[in-house]
């Protein structure tokens, strides 16, 4: 094949001298000197083996220098230029000049590289439209589930829910709190339970029993008839400093519970994997017919697996796990997809962190908390999706108006409170919650 070389150096050492081989295929190569040849002043070099003149381009300047426009250049085959920044180099007449482009750089490598950017550039096109595709559907189905999954079709709605029966008002999960609770019209009574030695299901928030009675024994190694009074005040845990009073101080069963209130809702919270305490609760949820009315309640989703198991029929909450799954799921925009069998999220407001609820000994930990759950959790978006498909959303444990404004707005469907006269206040005077959209 005929080959051409040119060879044009720089004055400067700035830049490293090569030369310029030109075919009648493919013009560009750039091939450089060997080192011996750097420091000799560039010039057409005749009689190499192989390799012919170049045609002299019409303008061109002498052999030995560059072109002084950028015009010239390309008037050289095979010649490809691009903006650099400006050098300068000694011309023919021994003025300086200055280009805003570089030496001719290797087409055919540059061919090469734009071959594979054709060969890509398809993989792109059909990766990006994927993708845009993707996200498109996502955002609709997450606007409109029910196109995509039938919603729960709810038996209660729960605006207003007493916590351990309104510890903040009477003396805790007492059978006067539940009474109290029920006269502000409260739509779910959330309660604890552990199981005595002699098998009776108790509804008391701690195992063990030195916060509640001053007793430090768990309930589990008394009977029933040896459990100790409640203290006559105790601390709202939600509210710290903030005492509670009450005249009665018994603690009660379930058993006692669901026969006083048959027809009222409860959440009931398993904290400990105990098999028999789960199956005892089971049965008496059958035996009262409360089977749509109460819910597994748990923070561990191994005990949330044997209370499904133990009675199936009753509906399930979120565990901690779940939650942070859905909103994963969420963010990576895959939750309308996926079927969601749980009915109630019960879940903690952003906002009552480092205020109200204190989940570490650092402050600085609980103001870092409360900045990223926030930014995390209090989504619109993901809770009306949530609404719409029938599950219920639930925030605790709140006791100030302000925090009742802010889970409102957000979309919830009710409050877990301390306080059930002040949340039926609130709800009184604010009407009934619109449905989510």
């Amino acid at each position: 094949m005929a080959r051409a070389s040119v060879l044009c150096t720089l004055a400067t050492s700035t830049y490293e001298r090569g030369t310029l081989v030109t075919d009648p295929e493919v013009w560009g190569h750039v091939i450089p000197l060997p080192a011996k040849d750097r420091g000799v002043p560039g010039a057409i070099r005749p009689g190499l083996p192989g390799l012919l003149p170049l045609p002299q381009p019409q303008g061109a300047l002498q052999p030995g220098c560059l072109p002084a426009t950028q015009q010239q250049a390309q008037q050289v085959p095979g010649a490809w230029c691009r903006p650099v920044a400006e050098p300068a180099y000694t011309s023919q007449a021994g003025s300086k000049a200055a280009v805003h482009w570089d030496s001719c750089s290797p087409l055919g490598q540059s061919i090469g590289k734009a071959d594979r950017s054709v060969a890509m550039s398809p993989l792109l096109y059909y990766a990006l439209s994927a993708l845009g595709g993707y996200i498109t559907l996502s955002i609709f189905f997450l606007r409109r589930p029910r196109l995509l999954h039938t919603p729960h079709a709810p038996v209660f709605c729960p605006r207003l829910v007493a916590h351990r029966g309104g510890s903040g008002e009477l003396l805790e999960n007492t059978m006067e709190a539940m009474r109290n609770a029920m006269t502000q019209r409260a739509d779910l009574l959330e309660l604890d339970c552990h199981l005595t030695r002699d098998g009776v299901v108790v509804v008391s928030h701690d195992k063990n029993l030195s916060r509640q009675s001053g007793l430090n024994k768990d309930v589990s190694s008394l009977d029933f008839e040896e459990l100790p009074l409640y203290k006559e005040e105790l601390e709202v845990y939600f509210s710290p400093g903030h005492f509670a009073h009450g005249s009665d101080r018994h603690m009660v069963s379930l058993e006692d519970m669901f026969q006083r209130f048959p027809q009222v809702p409860m959440s009931v919270e398993i904290k400990e994997k105990d098999e028999e305490l789960i199956y005892k609760i089971a049965d008496l949820v059958r035996r009262f017919d409360r089977n749509d009315i109460t819910i597994w309640a748990s923070e561990k989703s191994s005990i949330m697996k044997k209370c499904k198991a133990a009675n199936p029929e009753m509906p399930l909450s979120f565990t901690i796990s779940r939650g942070f799954w859905v909103l994963l799921l969420y963010y990576l925009g895959v939750l309308p997809f996926i079927q969601i069998p749980e009915k109630f999220l019960f879940c903690f407001l952003p906002t009552i962190i480092n205020r109200t609820y204190f989940p570490f000994s650092c402050s600085g930990l609980n103001k870092l908390a409360a900045v990223v759950l926030k930014w995390i959790i209090m989504r619109k978006s993901l809770i009306q999706h949530l609404q719409e498909r029938g599950v219920q959303v639930v925030f605790w444990c709140l006791n100030e108006e302000s925090d009742f404004e802010v889970a409102f707005s957000l979309g919830a469907t009710g409050v877990i409170t301390d306080y059930p006269t002040a949340l039926r206040r609130y709800l009184d005077n604010h009407g009934p919650v619109a449905p989510a959209s």
